[in-house]
């Protein structure tokens, strides 16, 4: 009974706080220090606001390279800078004629429509 109610209290603190359960190490305090309050303070970067605002801090990925710089927006290709616009949601496709969506919307259209339909058949489904 006890492990019953320890598990529950388990899961309901991982609804409560909204974290999967992870392995936790412990940190052993150095001596002479008593709280440590300093020293659990978190660091402040060591970078330059030179270099944090010429690079793209974090975004290697290779063992001996270096962080990519920024470059100019003329260097990057025009479609990166239309991923995120705002794409029309399928009720309003549907208001519209379809002769008059454009290709772009039309694709779109149908993408959503299939997606709307197959949910539709396997909630029908799921009811008998």
């Amino acid at each position: 009974m006890n492990c019953i109610k320890s598990l529950r209290n388990d899961v309901m603190m991982k609804v409560v706080v909204g974290v999967e359960r992870r392995r936790m190490f412990a940190v052993k305090a150095k001596k002479g220090s008593k709280g440590g309050g300093a020293a659990d303070a978190p660091k402040a970067s060591t970078l330059s606001k030179e270099v944090q605002s010429t690079t793209v801090v974090g975004a290697n990925i290779l063992k001996d390279g270096a962080d990519p710089k920024i470059l100019p927006d003329s260097e990057y290709p025009d479609w990166l800078w239309h991923l995120l616009d705002k794409h029309p949601a399928l009720s309003e496709l549907r208001r519209k004629k379809i002769e008059t969506l454009l290709y772009e919307d039309l694709k779109r259209f149908v993408k959503l429509d299939n997606r709307a339909r197959i949910k539709q058949n396997n909630s029908d489904k799921a009811k008998n």
